[in-house]
């Protein structure tokens, strides 16, 4: 239907524009993981395997590698518990009020990140809002100093920022669900709950995969939530990663640990794919 150069208009760009912004920082970034810092504090363009060597020697690394998968873990799994029975009010029970809900959902995804950071950081204060209600209704006679600045904290805000990143996915798949398939169930004779456990969740398990993902892996490579609040007991990979490219001047080791980041990420979305197909539904 259209001509050859009117298809290379259309789809070279957007080939050059991803090549040159996507894949090339990406081959700088596998090529800096193989040099090395000299003494002096300069990038010695010589091949070696001693960043990836480092990553394996230093505990402090896979210690805070696993710190990061543990908080985003409990950040997807929040998330789901969150957004999954949001999902299906809105889907199944909301009526005229869906559109509005939906809206309601998406609005704080408008405001900035870094203005929902500071305000759980003002909540959670020593002298925040929470604390300063804990001591009104004399629950506590003193702050409570978990609130901030802990691993607590950074899992909290997490939730909050990804929650809707969950929902979203998960709302999608419970629409595209055939209302007919629910009917038929229950003219069955099946129960609200067998209903939902048999046809319903089994349907939507495609959007919770996707919504698990999202949550997980943007929680994984977060660095501010964790800056602002973690404290030195929630700190995550990513900001080791800031550090190096920032303050120690360690790009090597930077782009070693970030590639091995990228590998785990590229690991999880080819099973997350993998198995989106297998409970997608035909």
């Amino acid at each position: 239907m259209f001509s050859r150069a009117y298809r290379a208009a259309i789809t070279v760009p957007p080939l050059v524009w991803v090549a040159v912004f996507l894949l090339l920082p990406y081959a700088l970034l596998f090529c800096y993981s193989f040099w090395s810092v000299s003494s002096s504090q300069e990038i010695v363009h010589s091949w070696t395997l001693d960043n990836y060597r480092q990553l394996l020697r230093v505990n402090v690394y896979w210690q805070t590698l696993l710190r990061s998968m543990w908080i985003a873990a409990r950040v997807t799994i929040f998330s789901l518990l969150l957004g999954y029975p949001l999902a299906y009010y809105l889907s199944f029970c909301a009526g005229k009020r869906k559109d509005l809900l939906y809206q309601l959902v998406i609005i704080p995804l408008w405001v900035s990140y870094l203005v929902r950071a500071y305000a759980w950081k003002t909540i959670l204060g020593s002298d925040g809002v929470l604390n300063t209600l804990l001591q009104y209704v004399h629950l506590t006679s003193h702050p409570l100093d978990f609130l901030l600045y802990s691993p607590f904290a950074v899992v909290l805000t997490l939730t909050h920022i990804y929650t809707p990143f969950t929902f979203l996915p998960i709302y999608a798949a419970l629409e595209h669900i055939p209302r007919n398939l629910v009917e038929a169930s229950h003219d069955l004779g099946a129960s609200p709950f067998q209903t939902f456990w048999r046809v319903i969740f089994p349907l939507s398990i495609p959007g919770v995969l996707a919504g698990a993902t999202f949550a997980f892996v943007l929680s994984l490579g977060d660095f501010l939530a964790p800056l602002l609040l973690g404290g030195p007991s929630g700190i995550m990979i990513s900001n080791i990663v800031v550090s190096l490219f920032g303050a120690a001047y360690n790009w090597p080791l930077g782009a070693a640990i970030s590639f091995c980041m990228l590998a785990l990420v590229l690991a999880l979305l080819s099973l997350s794919e993998s198995l989106e197909k297998k409970w997608s539904f035909r």
